[in-house]
């Protein structure tokens, strides 16, 4: 689970006071309601949902951009375009250091892991890994300055031969600016982490980010509907789908012809899927032949799922090797006529995104979803976020929403707690500060304040058109 972000110099946020960077909590405040929002595992109590609101152009999306950014370097390599990535109101940023951190609870532990990079010539400064504990201290696991070469083990591992590897991994890049630590390690070398299992919290950490940190924008399709194709989901699929009003009553897997599929992608794609289907099938079926197999699916297929704005396909080889076509349709009121995906509303095709969230059973998993209020009418936002809080009480999935939809706003819905900002000042750095920092009383009816402007975060308006003097 999340339980901080802290950023500095990159894009619009610069720093806080005393240069300090930027922070987003998930760590639950004082509040005393809605105990079920909350995590707790007697050591730390984290919040499962966080809705950040803002004006256009205030740095929402910023937020959303630097912990992606943050991922992919961790994931890929600093991606491209990031030279022009840091703070520029103010030009000493170029050359100064940008600052990117995570706290995250990993299988039952808590870790911070962080870096410094100089965007502008694309050199990492710092790289550090420490283990947090419930009393407050900290083991530090590793430690890297990289300008001046240093590198410090801490003492945590006790396996003599993996902390002989682990300085030697680390060696091998001690002035190399280019490259991270926690990367390296999950590079060819899943042999380390058979013979030395106290290493495997570098895998992880890196699993986590790769696995379970979902960062969704606008133009990104939350889901690929594969949770309709599992048969264990039906009822509930059902159930969500009839509570949004979508008028679906139905949905069903259809045949379509493979050839119809392959008309719409372009000629090396199909080359490309065809090879992977036979490659899938293959292994499959040396599977098949192998001796002492128990547990094998005798009945087990390849198959991929393709989803576009328009379409959603799954093409799978049967039992005997060949590609058969499946896609979905939906059925409104009780005659049973069939609608593709294209002929549904765009308001229809989130919600059917969305359910991807409130379905999910991974317990680690943490959606971040970018302008959560496009193409839904505010009475679905409201009815969204409202599902996946009565779901999270027995599931421990984190949801953080940028949006503008003020009904959020509500104590009968959310905490305090549960409502943070991004707002602009006079110089264009954007700050992060959450509804707790305000003195509001309890009663406060904050949707009307928002919208005021008492917390910031809403568009300032000047004359478009100057009056004219009479």
């Amino acid at each position: 689970m999340l339980i901080r972000f802290n950023v500095k110099n990159f894009l619009s946020f610069s720093t806080r006071e005393g240069d300090k960077s930027q922070e987003f909590s998930m760590i639950a405040g004082k509040v005393r309601s809605k105990k079920d929002h909350i995590y707790d595992d007697g050591k730390i109590k984290l919040l499962k949902f966080a809705a950040v609101y803002g004006a256009n152009a205030s740095g929402k999306s910023n937020l959303v951009k630097a912990i992606e950014f943050m991922k992919e370097t961790i994931l890929k390599g600093l991606p491209k375009g990031h030279t022009g990535k840091y703070c520029k109101i103010d030009p000493i940023n170029k050359d100064k250091e940008s600052y990117f951190e995570f706290e995250l609870l990993v299988n039952d532990r808590y870790y911070s892991y962080g870096f410094e990079v100089v965007l502008n010539s694309s050199r990492f400064l710092t790289e550090w890994l420490v283990e947090l504990t419930a009393d407050g201290r900290e083991k530090v696991v590793f430690t890297r300055n990289i300008k001046e070469g240093k590198f410090d083990l801490g003492k945590e591992f006790k396996d003599p031969q993996l902390i002989q590897k682990l300085n030697v991994y680390a060696d091998d890049i001690k002035n190399d600016e280019s490259a991270l630590l926690l990367s390296i390690m999950n590079q060819y070398k899943k042999n380390l982490y058979r013979e030395h299992t106290e290493a495997a919290l570098f895998q992880n950490i890196y699993g986590w980010l790769q696995n379970c940190l979902d960062i969704n924008y606008p133009d990104k399709f939350i889901s690929d509907y594969s949770y309709m194709a599992n048969s264990e989901n039906i009822d509930e699929v059902y159930r969500i789908i009839a509570a949004f009003g979508t008028g679906i009553t139905n949905f069903e897997m259809v045949p379509v012809s493979v050839e119809k599929i392959f008309s719409k992608l372009p000629s090396q794609t199909a080359k490309d899927i065809i090879e992977k289907l036979e490659q899938m099938s293959s292994q499959i079926k040396n599977k098949r032949l192998k001796e002492n197999t128990a547990g094998i699916d005798r009945n087990q297929k390849s198959g991929l799922i393709m989803r576009s704005k328009e379409d959603f396909f799954i093409i799978e080889n049967d039992l005997d090797g060949k590609p058969i076509g499946k896609t979905i349709q939906f059925s409104h009121g009780e005659k049973n006529v069939l609608f593709n995906l294209n002929e549904e509303s765009d308001g229809t095709i989130r919600i059917l995104d969305l359910i991807e969230v409130l379905i999910n059973k991974n317990g680690n998993k943490v959606y971040i979803i970018d302008e959560l209020d496009r193409c839904l009418h505010p009475s679905l936002s409201y009815k969204f976020v409202e599902t996946f809080l009565q779901l999270a009480e027995t599931r421990n999935i984190q949801l953080i929403v940028t949006t503008h939809e003020s009904r959020l706003m509500n104590f009968d819905l959310l905490r305090r707690d549960e409502i943070w900002f991004v707002n602009k000042d006079t110089s264009g750095n954007s700050n992060i500060y959450s509804l707790e920092e305000y003195n509001s009383r309890f009663d406060q009816k904050i949707d009307k304040a928002y919208l005021e402007g008492r917390y910031g975060g809403v568009p300032v308006f000047s004359t478009v058109f100057p009056l004219k003097k009479v």
